[in-house]
């Protein structure tokens, strides 16, 4: 089954506009899928094949010539000199939306696209699905705990597969084949240990000392490790915002998956029973929320303006939206009962930030089902947290 998904307008738009369209994000987030119905008249070409990824790179001349009218060029990273080769044709025939170029290793993609077709594509980022587009699909998660132990990678609902059985297969995956393509991982096992230490601290400030000593690892190991998650869109950091704020604030960045389903089946948690007890479930429902609204935003074409906001005096805020003229400060509270007591922390937080910085607003995404606005700010339900983005 496919369904709708909420970048697809965008790429439309980007096809009117750029004759390259550079689409990248993790594996199984659906990007092939989107690719192809979006652009259905597009020849589709896939350098996972062995042979077309040797025409590709012996012969990238010969291999583009084959298709004069454009193509989808699914995991372009594989044949990282083929870029630097279209942009000559491009420049020759720059129509708008010939090429569509997918991957999934962020950093080879990124490189060799930025270095080569700087100007001649757009780049947009799949990530695995939002809650608004889970709830596409006849069967899905209805429960708080059930949706954030399904995490959104298509496949599971495209074809009603067990998470944990999925996302075992995902891991192995990953560390198996992906993993051994990057130099800085030697020893898989223990970079696998390393992947399920982040796990166990998503939500949390990175702190590269306390994972190298648990891991076994060397900092300078540490740091490349995490910088080989984000390359392979696992996770990413959450800045700090410390806009002329003085020195107290904490200026270490945060820790967040992208996906919760795969952060609980590396922390073990295979039931939303045992989610719901679990000592971590509040710092993976703001994982969740944080995670979704990234999501929201990078659908409609924003990559910044996101941050969360801690100083050494305890005040703190999960996540700050900046807009043009205001800030959003969102609160991720997993309790399900409506309550004045959870807008105190962004409330705190708003009086700190109220000398010097835009006007802000407070909202509070929660694990129950009413919609509230409320004198200190808005309640928002988990179902609809992208509301709190707006």
């Amino acid at each position: 089954m496919t369904i709708p998904r909420d970048l697809a307008p965008r790429l439309l738009q980007a096809a009117q506009k750029s004759p390259s369209i550079t689409l990248t994000g993790p594996r199984q987030s659906g990007k092939t899928t989107l690719a192809r119905t979006v652009f259905p008249g597009h020849t589709y070409v896939s350098l996972e094949a062995p042979d077309t990824r040797a025409f590709a790179t012996e012969d990238p001349r010969g291999f583009l010539a084959r298709y004069p009218d454009g193509a989808i060029i699914d995991e372009v990273q594989r044949a990282p000199d083929l870029p630097a080769y279209l942009q000559g044709i491009i420049d020759a025939d720059p129509r708008p939306g010939r090429w569509i170029l997918t991957g999934s290793q962020n950093l080879a993609l990124v490189q060799s696209v930025s270095q080569s077709l700087a100007g001649r594509t757009a780049v947009h980022h799949l990530l695995p699905l939002a809650r608004r587009e889970v709830v596409r699909f006849a069967k899905h998660p209805e429960t708080l705990e059930a949706a954030m132990l399904a995490g959104g990678y298509p496949r599971i609902f495209d074809r009603g597969l067990d998470p944990s059985e999925w996302l075992r297969s995902y891991v192995a995956t990953y560390v198996e084949r992906d993993v051994r393509t990057i130099s800085q991982v030697g020893d898989l096992a223990i970079f696998q240990r390393f992947v399920e230490l982040c796990a166990g601290r998503t939500g949390q400030l990175v702190n590269f000392l306390s994972l190298a000593s648990d891991c076994g690892v060397t900092q300078p190991t540490a740091k490349a490790w995490l910088g080989v998650l984000e390359a392979s869109y696992l996770v990413f950091r959450l800045p700090p915002y410390h806009r002329n704020l003085g020195k107290r604030l904490v200026k270490t960045p945060k820790l967040h998956f992208y996906d919760t389903g795969l952060a609980c089946w590396l922390m073990g948690i295979r039931t939303p029973q045992q989610l719901r007890t679990h000592p971590l479930r509040g710092a993976i429902f703001e994982t969740w929320v944080v995670s979704e609204i990234v999501k929201h935003r990078l659908n409609r074409g924003e990559t910044r303006g996101l941050y969360f906001y801690r100083n050494r005096d305890g005040a703190e805020v999960d996540l700050v939206i900046e807009h043009p003229s205001r800030l959003t400060l969102v609160e991720a509270k997993s309790s399900q009962t409506p309550n004045s007591s959870l807008f105190s922390g962004a409330l705190r937080v708003q009086r700190q930030l109220s000398q010097e910085s835009p006007p802000s607003e407070t909202a509070v995404v929660y694990g129950g089902a009413e919609s509230q606005m409320r004198t200190a700010g808005r309640l928002i339900p988990w179902e609809i947290v992208q509301i709190a983005a707006e």
